[in-house]
């Protein structure tokens, strides 16, 4: 294999790509990217045997077709420091890579090892979605599921449901939980069959990477054991997460005392006020909600305290005092950064607190309970 590629673009695909590399592995190869030289392209793939992506780079200038293997940590650093800009990679026996007056000789290996990645598969049901709706719903759940193995319940991924040309996304640790719903295009076999399926929350990152540019139809087939996501460049491939997602529906109450329209930034630069003296130990912002105000206090052990005041004329109801996390609420923000307003559905300390953007989004957060408990 002999080719000639602009050198930005080759490092923005390793990049992509390097998100399915095996961080730890018995199967040297796997540590590897494979690329496949072919017409006008470069085909690079990487896989950790759950979750695998080819990348199709275009505008490659290809003097001998052919595979190889490449070493893509020293490859991507060999990239950044360059300045040319175009590399040369020639793959015999050894991978000699060119660029601007740096000579690099790097080992390889055999490409015959390394796991095949399958293209997208069309047949049977499949959803279409544009890349900048897929993004959104994925920024505003992902970042709920559970980083941690080992939960009673399978929450290391999101869940992903459609039924009636709407999908669904849905994400939990069990503390919180983010939801998000959107119209999308289901086609093929057995089309307004529900269906519900868990994908990890690392293929979920690797699409999000992959979605640049807003307009882009993408293609989704969700199968038994597998789901596949084809984008204009890239093919992510991914086994679908084992067990049982909790049953969220019966989690999230029907109605709470309640609820108010805030402005969005004020709301959240009040939360972070208050959080400044919040510490390891103590990492809760009490809420006061009385007749036209809201405060906030926080305390820590050897961070201070806070009280910041908040003005809500058009709250009316009771005196309320609940407990939340700053950073679970600070994450739900982050995540619908732009929306103007969000409505807070709330009862007491003991009920969930509902953060909502109506007929679209919802997030829950479970209160602190009283101090100390």
């Amino acid at each position: 294999m002999k080719v000639t590629c602009p050198r930005d673009a080759l490092l923005a695909a390793c990049q992509l790509v390097q998100g399915a590399v095996a961080p730890r592995t018995t199967k040297p190869v796997l540590a590897n990217i494979k690329a496949v030289a072919q017409d006008d392209a470069l085909i690079l793939m990487a896989t950790d045997t759950e979750i695998g992506i080819r990348y199709e780079l275009r505008g490659v200038t290809v003097s001998r077709a052919g595979e190889a293997i490449l070493p893509v940590a020293r490859l991507i650093n060999i990239l950044r420091e360059a300045t040319a800009p175009e590399i040369s990679i020639d793959c015999k026996e050894e991978t000699l890579v060119r660029i601007g007056t740096g000579r690099y000789e790097l080992p390889g290996g055999d490409p015959l090892e390394f796991p095949d990645i399958p293209v997208f598969d069309a047949g049977g049901q499949y959803h279409e979605l544009t890349a900048g709706v897929l993004r959104t719903m994925i920024r505003r759940t992902a970042f709920a599921a559970d980083k941690k193995e080992g939960a009673r319940w399978a929450v290391t991924g999101v869940l992903w449901e459609a039924h009636g040309g709407t999908a669904r996304f849905v994400a939990t640790d069990t503390k919180r939980l983010a939801m998000i719903e959107s119209p999308a295009d289901i086609r093929g076999e057995a089309e307004g069959k529900p269906q519900s399926h868990l994908i990890p929350l690392k293929a979920i990152t690797l699409l999000e990477k992959n979605l640049s540019d807003a307009g882009e139809l993408i293609r989704v087939a969700l199968r038994p054991n597998a789901a596949m996501f084809q984008t204009e460049r890239a093919m992510i491939h991914s086994r679908l997460v084992e067990g049982k997602f909790p049953p969220y529906q019966q989690i999230i109450p029907k109605k709470l005392t309640n609820r108010l329209t805030l402005p969005a930034a004020d709301f959240f630069s009040r939360v972070r006020q208050a959080a400044i003296t919040t510490d390891e130990d103590s990492k809760r912002v009490e809420f006061r909600f009385e007749p036209g105000k809201l405060t906030l206090r926080a305390r820590g052990a050897d961070a201070g305290s806070s009280e910041v005041e908040m003005s809500l004329p058009d709250y009316t109801g009771d005196e309320v005092q609940l407990a939340l996390d700053p950073a679970y609420v600070g994450d739900m923000f982050r995540a619908i950064d732009g929306e103007p307003t969000i409505v807070m559905e709330f009862t007491d300390n003991t009920k969930p607190v509902l953060f909502r953007i109506p007929e679209s989004y919802l997030y829950l957060v479970m209160p602190l309970g009283e101090r100390g408990g």
